[in-house]
C-alpha cells in the first residue's frame, strides 16, 4: 500500500505519520511506502518503508503532478487555509479550499487509478438555526466562508466518488484539542490555547462566554479516526461519502474547570477572560452536539471524557 499525506507537516498529517511509520500497516495492510508533502517538505518519521518528504502546493499544477507520481493507493487530504484565515482572507480561503481541491481531484481523477481519498471537513459546514444535537441527516447551512468552502469541497469529492474517480471519505472532524506547539489562525485555537499555554506556565486568552458550548475530539481520537475511515467498505458512508465524527460536548467553562481540577488553581488563574465579538460569531455558529448515529454504527472512536484529553495532554508535554 502506498500512502500520500497532504499536509503531512501539519499537527495532524505529522500525528498520523508517525503512527503508520510505528505500525508499519494500516488496517491490516502492509504500508510499502509513504509520501508526506506541505508547502515546504516536512520531516519524515523512522518507518520500516520508504518515506518520500516534497513540498507541493496544490494551488500548482506542478505541485500536484508531483504529489500523485508515486501512484498513491490511499490519500489523506488535510490541507486547508483554516477558519479564522479563512474569514479573513476571502480569495485565499477559496483558492486553496474551494479551488485548489477541485484541481486537486481532477488531478487524481487523470490517474485513472481510484484511490481511497480520506478527506478532512469540518462542522463549519452546520450552522444557523441548529437543534440541540444536530442528526446525521441535517442540511449543510454554513455561516463562514471557511465553512462554506468546506461543503462545497465535500460535495465535489462526493462526486467524483459517485463517478467512480476515486473512493471518497470525507470525515466532518470535531475540533481538535489539546493542540501542541503554537497558536494557528483558527477562531477555535483558543480552545487548545486556554489548556495549553497555562499548563506552559504562559497567559492565555478565553475570547468567548464560559458557556460556550464546544465540540472537541483529542489529537490521538482525530488520528484513529481517519485511520478507520480509510479501512471502511467502499460506499460505507453512503451517497453524501461523509461522516460526522465522534466527539465530546463540554462548555468553555467545563474545560477549565477540568484543567483546574487537573493542574491546580495556579494553573488555572493564568487564563483571562476577554470577550472578542468576531471570534464569538463564528464559534458561536457552530453546532455543539451530534447524534453521530453512523459513525457509531461504523465504529468509529471516541474520548472517554474532557479530563482524559487533558491528561493525556499533560502526559505528552510534561510541565517545564
Amino acid at each position: 500500500m502506498q500512502i500520500l499525506i497532504i499536509g503531512g507537516g501539519g499537527m495532524i498529517g505529522a500525528r498520523l505519520a508517525r503512527k503508520l511509520a510505528a505500525r508499519g500497516e494500516m488496517n491490516g495492510t502492509p504500508i510499502t511506502g509513504l509520501t508526506l508533502a506541505d508547502m515546504q517538505a516536512p520531516d519524515a518519521p523512522d518507518a520500516p518503508f520508504p518515506v518520500t518528504t516534497l513540498a507541493a502546493d496544490i494551488t500548482r499544477a506542478e505541485g500536484r503532478e508531483g504529489l500523485l507520481a508515486a501512484r498513491p493507493d490511499v490519500i489523506f487530504q488535510l490541507a486547508a487555509i483554516v477558519s479564522g484565515a479563512a474569514e479573513a482572507d476571502f480569495d485565499l480561503g477559496y483558492r486553496v479550499n474551494l479551488s485548489g481541491v477541485q484541481a486537486l481531484l481532477e488531478a487524481i481523477r487523470a490517474t485513472a487509478t481510484c484511490p481511497v481519498v480520506i478527506s478532512t471537513s469540518s462542522v463549519a459546514v452546520f450552522g444557523g438555526a441548529l437543534p440541540e444535537v444536530v442528526p446525521d441527516t441535517h442540511h449543510l447551512t454554513p455561516q463562514s466562508s471557511y465553512g462554506t468552502q468546506k461543503a462545497m469541497a465535500e460535495l465535489l469529492l462526493a462526486d467524483h466518488t459517485r463517478k467512480g474517480h476515486l473512493d471518497g471519505r470525507t470525515v466532518r472532524l470535531p475540533t481538535i484539542t489539546v493542540r501542541p506547539g503554537a497558536p494557528n489562525a483558527a477562531a477555535s485555537s483558543f480552545v487548545s490555547g486556554i489548556i495549553r499555554e497555562p499548563l506552559a506556565g504562559q497567559l492565555a486568552i478565553l475570547p468567548v462566554p464560559r458557556d460556550t458550548g464546544l465540540w472537541i475530539a483529542s489529537p490521538d481520537c482525530a488520528v484513529d479516526t481517519l485511520i478507520h475511515a480509510a479501512g471502511l467498505p467502499k460506499g460505507a458512508l453512503g451517497a453524501g461519502a461523509a461522516v460526522n465524527g465522534r466527539g465530546l460536548t463540554v462548555t468553555a467553562g467545563e474545560m477549565l474547570k477540568a484543567l483546574g481540577r487537573l493542574a491546580g488553581p495556579e494553573v488555572l488563574a493564568r487564563v483571562q477572560d476577554q470577550p472578542d465579538e468576531t471570534i464569538t460569531a463564528i464559534v458561536g455558529s457552530w453546532p455543539r452536539a451530534f447524534s453521530c448515529d453512523a459513525a457509531r454504527a461504523l465504529g468509529f472512536p471516541v474520548d472517554a471524557d474532557i479530563d482524559a484529553i487533558i491528561s493525556a495532554h499533560m502526559n505528552e508535554h510534561p510541565a517545564p
